[in-house]
């Protein structure tokens, strides 16, 4: 096991590449794959900030900045996320003032500090905005057992199918390590909305997509929803990233496949858990990772809140996925997996620390110091396999009459 990172250029190894390498040693050594074995944690928690030039920027997340931390009026602080149009209409109900749609930043901090953090938090999820607190406690397991159905024996030397209806980058890393590991991958996604860093992060979606089938669906269109429910009932591990009453939604009942195909294993990553009220909020890596205390022990160490890497709760909870289900997948019984991200984060940051305190808090000051400065530059990994455009394996999976 390494105990020091790997060779990195321009900034500081990112906090909990220890954590997450353990757990790739791991995931080499239940899948036999050499292709893992030689991935190292800095690497893959890293790459993407790597390969964009993030800048550490402290209280404001990397790259479009879409995340920002700001105090409230209780002494605590609130992370809110504005990544989508939709987000900034929410923004007068939040506040309870209108016209906040257009506000600054320097605005929308300004009424922050004018409330709580609880009430914000409340608030903020009921409308479906992804948002944080700093000194919230996950209010899920790490990895819950959500449905369990019958054994299914598999010949020795079987190639697992996954079925990868996730999307952006926790779920794609999972897939991407399943594939790794030997698995075959098909990537599907809805015609109408197709990943979205598809075209907005194109050198991740490559790293974590390439060598996935590639197949487009229209939801709307109940014959091409059939076939993609037939192609499950295929599957050995199927992945997504939807709250389930998305799932629903569309038509697919998880657990009832679960109890009714024997063998297969179903992951389901979510922000803060699938069950309960947690079910239903929304979150994204920075916020998520704010949820499990990064930002909090980032302030501990250095007196200065800020993110603490790259969107961290997504690839913490891609490998840890990735790690589960192949388990599952090996003791043949099927079961639906549920994953929280904000609980995976503050795992990993409870993990760490009993692991190695000393060298954890050495790098979180490190990396406070480093504020202004690019994220680390770690070797670019070469691509194992084409990246397939979207909708070019629809037809090998769905038939002729499914959308091309």
């Amino acid at each position: 096991m390494p105990i020091e990172p790997p060779a990195a250029e321009c900034g500081p190894p990112i906090p909990l590449w220890r954590w997450a390498d353990r757990q790739l040693r791991e995931l080499a050594a239940i899948t036999g794959s050499q292709a893992i074995a030689a991935l190292n944690g800095l690497t893959v928690i890293g790459e993407r900030g790597s390969v964009r030039d993030f800048e550490i920027r402290g209280r404001r997340s990397a790259g479009v900045g879409g995340s920002f931390l700001n105090p409230t009026r209780d002494g605590s602080w609130f992370a809110l996320t504005i990544m989508r149009a939709e987000d900034r209409a929410y923004l007068p109900a939040l506040f309870g003032k209108p016209g906040m749609e257009e506000a600054s930043e320097e605005e929308i901090a300004a009424e922050i500090l004018l409330n709580d953090s609880a009430d914000l938090l409340e608030k903020g999820r009921a409308l479906g905005l992804p948002v944080a607190c700093a000194d919230e406690v996950p209010a899920s397991p790490p990895v819950e057992v959500l449905a369990r159905g019958a054994h299914r024996f598999r010949e020795p030397g079987h190639r697992p199918l996954v079925v990868d209806m996730s999307a952006i980058w926790a779920g794609p890393l999972c897939g991407h390590l399943l594939w790794l590991a030997g698995a075959q991958v098909i990537k599907v996604e809805s015609s109408k909305r197709p990943d979205m860093i598809r075209s907005s992060d194109p050198q991740t979606f490559a790293i974590v997509n390439q060598g996935k089938d590639c197949v487009d669906v229209d939801m709307a269109d109940p014959e091409q929803r059939d076939r993609l429910v037939a192609l499950i009932r295929r599957a050995d591990i199927v992945l997504e990233s939807s709250r389930p009453r998305a799932l629903r939604h569309l038509g697919i009942d998880a657990e009832q496949l679960v109890r009714e195909i024997p063998g297969l294993v179903w992951l389901s990553i979510t922000g803060h858990g699938a069950t309960g009220d947690a079910a239903n909020w929304v979150g994204v890596g920075n916020d998520c990772a704010v949820a499990g205390g990064l930002s909090r022990a980032l302030a501990e160490a250095t007196g200065e809140i800020g993110y603490v890497g790259d969107a961290l709760a997504d690839p913490l909870t891609g490998i840890t996925a990735a790690l589960e289900g192949w388990r599952a997948y090996q003791a043949g019984q099927a079961v639906r997996l549920g994953f929280s991200m904000s609980a995976i984060a503050a795992k990993a940051l409870a993990e760490e620390r009993a692991f190695g305190r000393a060298a954890l808090d050495a790098e979180l000051r490190a990396w406070g110091a480093a504020r202004g400065k690019l994220f680390p530059k770690v070797p670019r990994r070469a691509g194992l396999a084409e990246v397939r455009d979207l909708g070019a394996d629809t037809e090998k999976w769905l038939g002729k009459t499914a959308a091309c």
